[in-house]
């Protein structure tokens, strides 16, 4: 279990230029990451970077967010909804309600991944998963996880990311927070 406190993330200037990104994970550390998991400020409309290769997750953190492709396909996630769009081509960004933060999971070259938003009213088991990692981030409230005999408590902002080994002991995580939590692994 390692905390990711926000004083741990870097700022990073979007691939086309138009905004920057707070980096909470990457894997590797370097331009050929695998994993990248981020927080951007979204003030306004506007294309997404191209990014081809990558699968990108996102969650709206404080107002919807609506997104058309290419195509003329459009997708909304209300906040705390999850959209699911490739990198390439890239769709346009409308902000139907205002700007927004949203959440980012990003993976490429055969890493498998899910992002899941949800309230924290009491507690939430993660199942014990080899060889799977998670990335825990409390948006508002407070929350304590539990993993084997060490536990860590998050505030508002604040990050943890977990990875499990071969003997997987599952994570408990209580208290009264809005969380978003990032599931991936790679492929055998």
């Amino acid at each position: 279990m390692k905390f990711l406190p926000p004083s741990s993330r870097h700022v990073e200037p979007w691939a086309n230029g138009a905004g920057s990104t707070e980096v909470l994970w990457r894997e590797p550390d370097d331009a050929g990451w695998r994993v990248r998991v981020s927080i951007a400020r979204v003030s306004g409309a506007g294309p997404f970077s191209e990014l081809p290769g990558t699968r990108r997750l996102l969650v709206p953190l404080d107002a919807a967010m609506e997104l058309r492709g290419p195509d003329g396909r459009v997708q909304r996630a209300d906040r705390f909804g999850v959209l699911r769009f490739d990198g390439s081509p890239a769709p346009f960004g409308a902000l139907p309600e205002g700007p927004t933060r949203d959440f980012n999971l990003m993976l490429r070259a055969g890493v498998r991944g899910d992002l899941f938003a949800r309230p924290l009213v009491d507690s939430l088991i993660l199942p014990a998963e080899t060889g799977v990692h998670w990335l825990v981030y409390v948006n508002r409230g407070r929350a304590v996880l539990a993993f084997g005999d060490a536990s860590l408590s998050l505030e508002a902002d604040d990050a943890a990311m977990l990875a499990c080994a071969d003997r997987a002991e599952r994570v408990v995580i209580e208290g009264g927070a809005e969380l978003v939590l990032a599931k991936w692994h790679q492929d055998p």
